[in-house]
Formats: C-alpha cells, structure tokens, sequence
C-alpha cells in the first residue's frame, strides 16, 4: 500500500492539516465510519507513512478490525471511504483560503434562496474585500469579474429602468482575460523554448494590438507578461527587457510570491538565453535577479531551493568574481536544499568557490573526497581537478585522470551531448600534452580544431592553455 494515492495525499498534510482533518473525520457531516476514523489515526501515527514495514496490508487489516480474516475488498472500501474524506476536506480547505471567492459564492447561494438581505449584505463584505485585497494579480481580477458579474444577476429581476452595471461586469471580464491570455502565451514561450513544441497562440496578435492602442500598459499585470513576451519575441531590442526591469522593481509588490516567482524565472530564463547567446551583461542582469529573488524569499519554494537553481546562482557570482557573496549564500542557504542532494551539491560549490579563487591545493583536497552521487556533477568536479592538475603541471595525476574519466565516460549512460563534451574535453587535453612548444603549425592546427569541436564547454580554457605553451 505505500506507493497507494491515499498515502501520497496524506504526507502532503503538514501537522495542522493533519489535526484538522482529524476534527473533520470526528464529524458525522462528513464521516459516520469508525474504520475510516481508525485508518487514518494509524496511518499517520509516528512515522507510519515513511516505514513500508507500517503499510503492509495485512498489518493495516489487523489495527483496523483485530483478528478477522483478511478480506482485501472490505480493506479497499475504506481507503476509498477515507480518500473520498480527505479530498472533500481540502476542496473545502482551498474555498475557505479565498475569501474574497467565498463571499460572492455566499451572495449567489442568498440570491438563489431569494434572501434579499443577506444577500445585500454579502455583496457589500464582497466589495469591501475586493477594495482591501493586497494584490492585483490575475486572481483580483477574476474574482472581481466574478463579484460584477453577480451584482448584475442580483439586479436582473429588478426594474429595466435602473442603472446597471454591465460596463465594470465587461470591463472586468477584458481585463481578466488579457491578463491569463498573455501570462499562458509566455508559459508556452517558455516550454517551447524548452521542448521545441509548437503552440498556436491564437487571438494573441489582436491582443496586443488592443494592448498597446488602448493603453492598457498602465496596468502592471498587463504591462509584466506584454513586455516578457516582446523580450522573448525581439531578442534584438533591450528596451522591452529594461521596460520588464522596471515593472518588476516598481509594481512587484502587486503580485503574490508564487506568481512572483513565476515572472522572476521568466526573466531569469531570458538572461540565460541571451548569456547563452555570448552576451556577456546579461550575467550581471541575471545575478542581480537571483540575488533580489532570493533576499525576498521568492524563489524559495515550500521552503525548497531546486538544487539546480542553487548551482546556477553559484556559477554566476564566481563568474562575476563575486567570491565573497558565493561564500556567504552556500552558508545561508543550504539548508533549503533537499537533505538528500545537500552534502554533494554544498561540497561540489565549496570546491569550485576554491577553484575560482586559485586555491587549488584546498579545492583538490575537497575534491579528491567524494565521488558525487550527480552524473553530471561528478563529470564537472573531474574537469576541474584536470584544469588543476594541468595547471600546477602534475602530469602523473593527470595522465591517470584522464583514463579514469574515459572508463566512466564508457561505464554510464551519459546522455549524447554530455558523453561528446567530455569526450573532446579529454581527447584536446591529451593533444595540448603531446603539442611541441616551438612548431607553430602543430600549434594553430590544434587551436583550429579546439575552435571547431562542438560541443566542448571548455574551449576558453584549452585556448588559453594552448597560447601559453
């Protein structure tokens, strides 16, 4: 049973998820089944979710109906009964979080019973929630479609004669639209960048059109999403990505973290491209980013930093020779990595921190350690241990190195493009070993190939060694 739905859904509980979802269970409103109340206080007792040894069938069967004979449909009953529960709870859990959605559905329910004045009622605590909503992000203006949409329903049975609102209900409902229209259109972007699919973006063009003609730029949840695709869409004009800049640092605090978030890798993923590109400023704009989305906490996610993202922000400060901040944020924030990625992700970035430094002696040692768990994280500790041993003319070690590298590269299942790169990075090292210092014909004859060979991340370095021979 521990691979089961139910016992997925159950550790995404925290602990007060838990013990209200224990009071829910209590309640014959929502459960009248003792097993199911038993299933769930013995599944989440100790560690009883973690430990397949707890989620043997039979073992549940027993705590939950003592001695009978295992029956494995009367066991399925309850955790269907129980997965149902559970469900009904955060459905209900995830409408009482939006308050300001709650209190328009409260005004529908009045007005459908006809109750006039509650109803009255709900719609003015609606409004007031809508004045007092901290954002104005995609969700406020749904949800104030939502609330215009049901004031106009609540006036339709009343006199012709009165002043409607069917302007704010249109409105409302162009805005919510614009807004999703081109926060989708820049998540396609951002896939397609990814897996190269193809997206029909349909009434996009005219959206924009609308956009720019009607001064709808003036809303910062328009003006973020218009200038991220323009930027992704003319690569060539700085001034949408520097327009996008600006939103971001004047109207950020509009949005909610998680959509914050969200615009922040957008923009992250921009800078990366164009870096990808050669364009060397867009290292620092991509560093500022990282380091402004990390002091406010945005791109710390379920008290999370993907390992990847923690790599990258490492890589680019060492680029920029930002040793000292790289210092600090492995210390700071390490302990958002996932426990099991921690140790091999803070070592390897300890070790280039010291690379980059030209503390080679220190960094060898830290390298020389492990053997890191990450395929491609180990590929990338042995290249620096090359550069190292290279530089510091330990030839011995390096010749070995070499070797052990060319055996691992045959041992795994290194994907294609990674397998080529460290292959050339092997097979030009071994060359600039065996290069003459005085034939210059052997020596532009291997800068040549060095420039041609794709892919090979170390290019720079090996003509930088070359030109030193």
């Amino acid at each position: 049973m521990e691979n089961s739905y139910l016992i997925a859904v159950l550790k995404s509980l925290n602990k007060k998820e838990q013990r209200e979802l224990r009071k829910w269970l209590d309640s014959p409103v929502h459960n009248q089944r003792e097993d199911v109340a038993l299933l769930f206080d013995y599944l989440t007792t100790g560690d009883h979710l973690d430990n397949e040894k707890y989620l043997r069938k039979e073992k549940i069967y027993a705590k939950i109906f003592g001695a009978e004979p295992m029956d494995d449909a009367k066991l399925r009953q309850t955790v269907h009964f129980l997965t149902k529960a559970v469900e009904e709870y955060l459905i209900v859990q995830d409408l009482v979080e939006d308050e300001l959605h709650s209190r328009i559905t409260l005004a529908g329910v009045y007005r459908k019973r006809k109750l006039d004045k509650p109803m009255q009622r709900a719609l003015k605590n609606a409004q007031e929630a809508i004045t007092a909503f901290p954002y104005r992000d995609d969700q406020y203006f749904r949800n104030d479609y939502l609330f215009q949409l049901e004031l106009y329903t609540s006036m339709e049975g009343k006199q012709r004669t009165t002043q409607m609102n069917l302007q704010e209900v249109s409105d409302a409902l162009e805005l919510t639209f614009i807004i999703e229209k081109l926060r989708q259109t820049c998540r396609m972007l951002s896939h397609q960048a990814v897996y190269k699919a193809g997206y029909d973006t349909g009434l996009l063009e005219a959206v924009l059109d609308y956009v720019e003609q009607h001064n709808k730029l003036a809303v910062p949840a328009i003006a973020i999403y218009y200038y991220i695709y323009r930027a992704n869409l003319q690569k060539d004009n700085p001034q949408h990505f520097e327009q996008l800049k600006q939103q971001i640092q004047q109207h950020g605090q509009v949005f909610p973290h998680s959509e914050l978030r969200e615009i922040y890798l957008m923009a992250l993923n921009y800078c990366i491209g164009k870096m990808n590109a050669g364009e060397t400023a867009f290292v620092r704009e991509a560093f500022e980013l990282y380091r402004r989305g990390f002091e406010m906490g945005i791109l710390i996610e379920n008290q999370i930093v993907s390992r990847w993202t923690f790599l990258n922000v490492i890589l680019i400060g060492l680029r920029l020779k930002e040793f000292a901040w790289a210092g600090t944020f492995i210390k700071q924030y390490q302990q958002f990595l996932e426990p099991r990625y921690r140790e091999n992700f803070v070592h390897y970035c300890q070790a280039r921190l010291l690379y980059e430094q030209k503390k080679y002696k220190e960094a060898q040692r830290l390298l020389v350690q492990v053997e890191y768990d990450d395929m491609l994280i180990n590929l990338n500790a042995k290249s620096m241990l090359l550069k190292m041993f290279y530089e510091e003319e330990e030839l011995d070690a390096l010749e070995s190195l070499l070797e052990s590298m060319r055996t691992y590269l045959q041992r795994k299942e290194v994907i294609g493009y990674h397998k080529a790169n460290y292959q050339n990075i092997i097979r030009y090292t071994k060359k600039l070993l065996r290069v003459t210092p005085r034939n210059k014909e052997q020596k532009e004859k291997l800068r040549q190939e060095i420039q041609h060979a794709n892919p090979l991340t170390e290019k720079e370095w090996l003509l930088e060694m070359l030109s030193n021979v």
